[in-house]
């Protein structure tokens, strides 16, 4: 492809099928049935020759559609993140929308920017991947107009779209996983809860499974995930305590799981052995560490392919209330937690 072909304007194709741009016009936008089978020759033949590529945006602004959609991601570096892009993605191929990921890397600031850039570009609608994301940064969000879901996490007094995992349920699912499993304690590890509804559901979901069991030890804590010396005073203290029970460690998210793994390794704690240890998110590693970490695996590229068909539905002016689609996840056990 040469330089000068690549840079073939509209008018240039006019000019090479000897008519004006109104017949070129008419021939890209599907109404060659008003031209004549000559003209239509010289038009097709002249694009060949120029290698006329016209912009999909243009012609879409000019239609009032851009078929773009905006991704905004909190962390890129999360693997639940980037899975549930793949499942975006495979929406919009299917769909014949075409996505623009923007990372704000936990920065309020660049959220702030990115939904900016995202309007200016005119997008149709937005998906919001809001694990991480700080509450400064979410409250933007509700500033803006377009079509939005939430993937994971609600955005408090917002009314929008959200599809995430069924947290209620996978909580109570691995609560009792471990209570069958033998054991006798379990201290429930979570980041800050702030108002990140995800956290405080499947807190809140631990607490009364582990009623049932009145003589079972239950606790809880929070830490921030790169406190790296409150979490090895934290997993020690709980070790040394119920070092004659039992004793097992529930984390909210595979960010947090991976950072215990590695204040366990700090620390000398075989998990299985010393400690049972079981994860929300499925980690592509837990199955190659020790003996394997157990794991609640959540169907992230169903939640993102979601996410992206009920964006389209607004966009296509589905008027309903807001809507809650929340799915089931899997447990996938591993030696972290299997009964000695």
């Amino acid at each position: 492809m040469n330089r000068q072909a690549a840079r073939a304007t509209i008018s240039d194709v006019a000019k090479a099928a000897k008519t004006g741009k109104t017949s070129v016009s008419r021939y890209l936008n599907g109404e060659q049935h008003l031209l004549s089978a000559d003209l239509k020759q010289r038009i097709e033949t002249a694009i060949a020759a120029l290698n006329y590529r016209p912009s999909q945006m243009a012609r879409g602004l000019k239609r009032g559609r851009t078929r773009l959609i905006g991704l905004i991601i909190a962390d890129i570096t999360n693997p639940y993140s980037v899975d549930v892009m793949c499942g975006i993605e495979a929406a919009c191929r299917t769909r014949g929308f075409t996505l623009l990921m923007c990372n704000t890397n936990n920065e309020v600031d660049q959220e702030q920017h990115y939904l900016n850039l995202l309007s200016s570009y005119q997008v149709e609608g937005i998906v919001v991947n809001a694990v991480g994301m700080r509450e400064e940064a979410l409250s933007h969000l509700q500033q803006s107009l377009l079509p939005m879901v939430l993937i994971d996490r609600k955005i408090p007094d917002f009314a929008c779209d959200v599809v995430g995992l069924n947290n209620k349920e996978a909580a109570s699912l691995v609560t009792r996983h471990l209570m069958d499993q033998g054991f006798e304690s379990v201290l429930f590890v979570t980041e800050p809860l702030g108002t990140v509804n995800t956290r405080h559901e499947r807190l809140q979901a631990f607490k009364e499974i582990m009623t049932a069991y009145p003589q079972r030890h239950a606790e809880q804590a929070e830490v921030k995930l790169n406190d790296v010396q409150r979490l090895d005073e934290l997993l020690q203290d709980f070790y040394q305590r119920q070092r004659d029970r039992r004793a097992a460690v529930l984390v909210v998210n595979g960010a947090l799981t991976l950072q215990v793994t590695r204040a366990m390794k700090r620390l000398g704690l075989d998990w299985g052995k010393e400690l049972g240890l079981l994860g929300f998110d499925e980690l592509e590693w837990a199955e190659l560490a020790g003996g394997g970490i157990t794991t609640l695996k959540q169907p992230t590229r169903q939640i993102g392919y979601a996410a992206l068909e009920q964006v389209i539905r607004r966009i296509e002016g589905d008027e309903a209330p807001p809507l809650e689609q929340v799915f089931s996840g899997e447990l996938i056990v591993r030696g972290s937690t299997k009964f000695a």
